[in-house]
């Protein structure tokens, strides 16, 4: 093939691709170089939309904790959920007891000790007497040995601490801190308790105050006792 004819069809070639590209323009009014970003361009477009999907994400995120601790219904007005009750556990995997609890105080009507007696509101064991989400309570240490954790319905965590010279077999005499709480919340019951652990003949009040003082168990102590949460 000689050289003109080469030159002749690169040159139809190039006529046909330049007739094609007009066409192209004349009919979507965009040019073909428009379709392609400098790398530059590309870059700051992506980070573009990656930083607006980014602040969507957050966003979405926000709100969900901005409701995650509150409760709606439906009205203008937004209340708080009611917290967790210990009675609504399932407590079928603790041994089940069935007690007659009383009420007691530190006072002389219970103890026959004045607020002046050396030892007037110490336990058995040592600690004060302690009306809290974990109480003292006192019981038959033969059947219930001292740092035995109880869980009572209506009255909430009761840790053996004191004895009773009328305190025998499945007998138990809650703390309360007067006589008027002993007769307005408790007065006599028979009632189901649970063993939630067998205590082991000691009791301190460091032990009483880790109790007490346990972050997940905040939550329940306004339900039984005027303590605030901590």
């Amino acid at each position: 093939m000689t050289n003109k004819k080469i030159l002749r069809r690169v040159g139809m070639t190039f006529l046909f691709v330049a007739a094609l590209l007009t066409t192209f323009q004349s009919i979507s009014g965009v040019q073909a170089s428009s379709f392609h970003l400098s790398n530059n361009e590309e870059t700051k477009e992506d980070n573009y939309l990656n930083h607006t999907f980014k602040q969507i994400s957050v966003g979405f995120k926000n709100l969900k904790e901005a409701f995650a601790d509150t409760t709606q219904i439906s009205s203008s007005t937004e209340v708080e959920g009611n917290p967790p009750l210990l009675e609504d556990r399932d407590w079928s995997q603790y041994q089940k007891r069935q007690v007659v609890a009383t009420g007691y105080t530190a006072g002389y009507e219970s103890t026959g000790k004045n607020p002046n007696h050396p030892s007037f509101g110490i336990t058995y064991s040592g600690v004060k007497v302690k009306r809290d989400l974990y109480s003292t309570i006192a019981a038959d240490i033969s059947v219930f040995p001292i740092g035995t954790v109880l869980f009572i319905p209506d009255y909430g965590f009761g840790v053996v601490a004191d004895t009773g010279s009328a305190i025998k077999g499945n007998k138990l005499d809650l703390y309360y801190e007067t006589v008027d709480d002993v007769y307005s919340q408790w007065g006599k019951k028979t009632v189901d308790v649970y063993v939630v652990e067998m205590g082991k003949g000691k009791l301190t009040e460091d032990t009483l105050t880790a109790f007490n003082e346990a972050k997940a168990m905040q939550v329940f102590r306004s339900q039984y006792t005027s303590a605030e949460s901590k």
